[in-house]
């Protein structure tokens, strides 16, 4: 069930009310009580629908019904965080949930979770296990178990989960869905019981990259009343062409299907314009490894501890052991991690310099619910191998569908992770992925592109020109191989400059970055350019044309000629 498909049935005459009547039918017959902890008598619900039918139409989640995972307030509805004993009545909505109300869209239950948002297998809750809609004896995954199975048996249209080590992507990978892990702070956590604050994201479960798109443009609004939410600016573009990084080495925990999955997701983002180019993953599994062997764990300790410590016995075995050994972290060791946590976190940056976007698969491997419980420790840290780190190194990712493994009865799923801020670039990518190709409409017509293709790359010497001028990047591509590119030497306070010439007979593709400035920005930003460089029309692989940096004839003389390298950061190594 997708947003645009339920539209039109409300365009043909259908209510809320009436698909609030279907919905609590279906669920009746789906039969999975461990799927909800909380589900309304269907009256509440009914009177939920009028009140949206009372609300205009145009509403960009008009009737759209919604599933919230049990550790995000729904008013006047029980919080429980899978923990009967520590359960409470929400005095108010989260403020993401204020805010998908407020677009139209209708709260029909409370999802189960591993307790305390603690798990990525869908097994620790005293609730019981809901069952993975697609692929019954597998797992469903974790945290946000229900949240995914609601959506994958087409329960509702989207779910709400949280997401520290990978809560909102592994379900998502094990149940055929798109699981948006926003960037930290993006989404107001105002309202969620905590897990690991500094690191929690609420996240969101779709059946496609179009509707995680429209729920993003909800729900990404800064909370000034939450102190770890930030103002994201929306920043990047995945185009035509783009460069994917893909680890040299990855374990797959010796699954026999998992390895040829994954290589055909590599095959996928190569048919969508995608470059591999293969990359040390060691910063960032060393990092994740901080999130459960540093000192990360005590934090989960501070939001719950003190209940853990006066209700033991409340709480589910599995779930206790973790959060007890997370006691013990004294202030020299805390530092040291967070020392260690900033050089893989600078390691990773010049990683990032070389790629556009992180290609990972989302778990490994597959486990039947009945091998994680007969081994619950191993099994669940197997499974946040490639998503304990991204919380800690601030990226963005999107989950979702690549195959499925088991002679075709259980769903698995890759991962596209990039930076903070590249949330709506890295949905849109997903959605050409999935087939679906989606386009955010950015508006960028007050706007002027500017290609860049040295010194003002991204992270180099004179990169700071234009970001004191507000520039926004929109891609990372390269030109139609057209192009020579000459290196000029360092002049004065000048540091060595590449020229860039047109060659149809003799030319190459060259790397470049496309920015976005204002009108006036851009007139300041052209009026400093020194000979014998100047703006002009600079012809694109995709074959569009955009303003950027070209150099006149003389600018060869004395230069070294460095077209084939391929681009001035690909010969700045070899300077």
């Amino acid at each position: 069930m997708k947003i645009h498909d339920l539209k039109s049935r409300y365009a043909d005459g259908f209510t809320p009310s009436k698909l609030v009547d279907e919905l609590y039918q279906k669920i009746i017959d789906w039969n999975d009580p461990a799927m909800f902890i909380h589900l309304p008598e269907k009256p509440e619900l009914l009177t939920l629908a009028a009140a949206v039918e009372a609300m205009p139409r145009d509403l960009p989640l008009w009737g759209i019904p919604f599933v919230v995972k049990d550790n995000i307030d729904v008013q006047n509805w029980p919080t429980t965080a899978a923990c009967p004993e520590y359960s409470f009545i929400a005095e108010m909505d989260a403020e993401v949930v204020r805010l998908l109300r407020a677009a139209g869209a209708i709260p029909i239950a409370k999802g189960n979770l591993d307790q305390f948002a603690t798990g990525l297998v869908g097994t620790r809750s005293p609730y019981g296990v809901p069952r993975n809609a697609i692929a019954a004896e597998f797992l469903p995954g974790g945290s946000s178990s229900g949240s995914a199975s609601a959506v994958a048996a087409e329960l509702c249209v989207f779910s709400l989960g949280s997401d520290t080590a990978g809560s909102g992507r592994v379900p998502a990978a094990f149940q055929e869905l798109i699981g948006w892990k926003p960037t930290r702070g993006l989404l107001s956590n105002r309202g969620l019981v905590p897990a690991c604050r500094s690191l929690d994201c609420i996240s969101v479960f779709t059946n496609s990259a179009a509707d995680a798109l429209l729920i993003s443009q909800v729900v990404g609004i800064y909370d000034a009343t939450d102190i770890f939410s930030r103002n994201v600016t929306p920043i990047g573009e995945i185009g035509s062409c783009f460069r994917f990084g893909v680890p040299k080495s990855l374990d797959f925990a010796d699954d026999p299907d998992t390895p040829g999955l994954y290589a055909a997701a590599v095959e996928q983002m190569k048919a969508l314009g995608g470059r591999p180019v293969m990359i040390d993953l060691t910063p960032f599994t060393e990092a994740a490894k901080l999130l459960y062997e540093g000192p990360w764990v005590a934090e989960r300790w501070a939001a719950v501890g003190d209940f853990v410590e006066k209700n033991p016995d409340a709480v589910f075995p599995v779930t206790r052991k973790i959060l007890e050994g997370s006691k013990g972290w004294d202030a020299t060791s805390s530092f040291k991690a967070q020392y260690k946590l900033r050089e893989f976190a600078r390691e990773a940056e010049g990683i990032w310099g070389n790629i556009d976007v992180l290609l990972l698969p989302t778990t490994p491997r597959l486990y039947t619910v009945a091998e994680n419980l007969a081994d619950p420790f191993v099994t669940n840290a197997v499974l946040g191998r490639y998503t304990n780190f991204m919380n800690l190194l601030d990226l963005s990712a999107v989950a979702m569908p690549a195959g499925r493994a088991r002679s075709g009865r259980a769903p698995w799923g890759v991962t596209l992770a990039a930076p903070a801020g590249w949330d709506v670039a890295l949905i849109e990518l997903a959605g050409r992925y999935c087939g679906e190709p989606i386009n955010s409409h950015r508006q960028a017509s007050q706007r002027i592109p500017l290609l860049v293709c040295g010194a003002h790359l991204e992270g180099l010497a004179l990169h700071w020109q234009l970001v004191e001028r507000g520039a926004v990047l929109r891609e990372k591509t390269r030109t139609a191989p057209v192009y020579r590119m000459y290196a000029m030497p360092a002049n004065g306070s000048l540091p060595p400059r590449p020229a860039l010439i047109r060659d149809d007979a003799n030319g190459a593709a060259i790397t470049v970055e496309v920015w976005e400035l204002e009108r006036a920005a851009f007139g300041d930003f052209v009026a400093e350019i020194p000979g014998p460089l100047g703006i002009g029309k600079v012809l694109l692989e995709s074959g569009k044309e955009v303003p950027g940096f070209i150099a006149e004839p003389r600018a060869t003389v004395g230069a070294e000629e460095i077209t084939g390298y391929g681009g001035w950061r690909e010969w700045l190594p070899e300077k």
